[in-house]
């Protein structure tokens, strides 16, 4: 397997990625596709080309854009749902409370250090990945056992990874199998 390298992140490698993701999910026989989508479009991309996998899509928790606000529009929610996919709305487990306090009282938790880490080494594509892979286990989306997971910056996807997730409170049991897809350039 032969990864591909994007030269730039962002939106613009959305279907490549999601394709590149759905394709390896089926060579190796993986059930779920754990995808990050904000208000909903790129899950509906994966959705036209996910069939016979389990489409799992994981957003914003409530009120990340404002106070009691989601990100995805019910209308969407809902026509994600009604076809089968999974919507996971959860804090993100890279920053949540941690942020909350470091914008309070300063300073940088460990959580936060570990995001920063894989954000600058890998892009925040793959930072995300890690993100939803989690989420999605702590929420009983999808169980422990490998998936694909698809992430990006902002709007739409750059980033796909083969992944053994783990909970929250295992957080050093996952294992990164493989980088399907990623930018070269991560800023």
């Amino acid at each position: 397997m032969n990864i591909i390298y994007f030269e730039k992140p962002g939106k613009q490698n959305t279907d490549e990625t999601l394709k590149l993701a759905v394709e390896r999910a089926k060579q190796l026989g993986i059930k779920y596709l754990v995808v990050a989508s904000s208000t909903g479009e790129t899950a509906k991309k994966a959705l036209k080309i996910a069939e016979g996998l389990n489409l799992v899509v994981v957003t914003y928790h409530t009120g990340f854009i404002g106070v009691g606000k989601n990100s995805m529009d019910s209308e969407t929610e809902n026509f994600l749902k009604q076809n089968g996919v999974t919507i996971v709305r959860q804090s993100h487990i890279l920053s949540g409370l941690e942020r909350s306090i470091s914008r309070k009282l300063g300073g940088v938790s460990r959580t936060e250090a570990i995001a920063e880490a894989l954000r600058s080494l890998f892009g925040h594509g793959l930072k995300v990945c890690v993100e939803i892979a989690i989420m999605a286990a702590d929420s009983g989306a999808i169980p422990i056992e490998e998936v694909v997971a698809v992430g990006g910056r902002s709007r739409g996807a750059d980033t796909a990874v083969v992944v053994l997730p783990a909970h929250m409170n295992n957080f050093f049991d996952m294992q990164i199998k493989e980088i399907i897809c990623m930018p070269r350039e991560k800023r």
